[in-house]
């Protein structure tokens, strides 16, 4: 999940190949795919909810042109509308601000889920964010328009 920054990559790149040609290709954002039901109408819903900042980190580019993928800072935090719902698991479920999610540890971070919602949101965390479920109330009026099933954490 944890990539260099954009700047990053774009200075590395250009200082190993000395070519100033390559700065618009660096400009194409953080490399994210939709999710397989981005356009569903829950999703587009969801979507006109994301935050206008996570943790104090503005919108960061995306390589998807998808309205239901958005990410945030560097390194990115990541939100993603339209994957399966999780089923039956053994990682942590936590509640947030009346949404529940499932919490997937990653190597150097946090994948969070909202639990009993179809489809699911998915935020990537990175773990320089730490703790990782403090950022998640940013992303509860997206989270919310999305109807609670019958699924819960408790």
């Amino acid at each position: 999940m944890r990539r260099p920054g954009r700047h990053t990559r774009c200075a590395a790149a250009l200082s190993a190949l000395g070519l100033v040609l390559l700065l618009p290709a660096c400009s194409r954002g953080v490399e994210v795919t939709a999710a397989p039901e981005a356009s569903s109408a829950a999703c587009r819903a969801a979507s006109a909810k994301w935050p206008a900042t996570v943790g104090n980190q503005k919108p960061v580019d995306t390589t998807s042109d998808s309205r239901a993928v958005h990410a945030w800072g560097d390194p990115a935090v990541i939100a993603r509308c339209g994957v399966a719902p999780p089923g039956p698991t053994t990682d942590q479920c936590i509640e947030v601000s009346g949404v529940d999610w499932v919490a997937h540890r990653l190597s150097d971070g946090v994948r969070f889920t909202t639990f009993g919602r179809a489809p699911a949101i998915e935020v990537l965390v990175p773990s320089t964010y730490a703790p990782e479920p403090l950022l998640l109330p940013a992303f509860t009026a997206a989270a919310q328009t999305i109807p609670q099933g019958s699924h819960r954490c408790r």
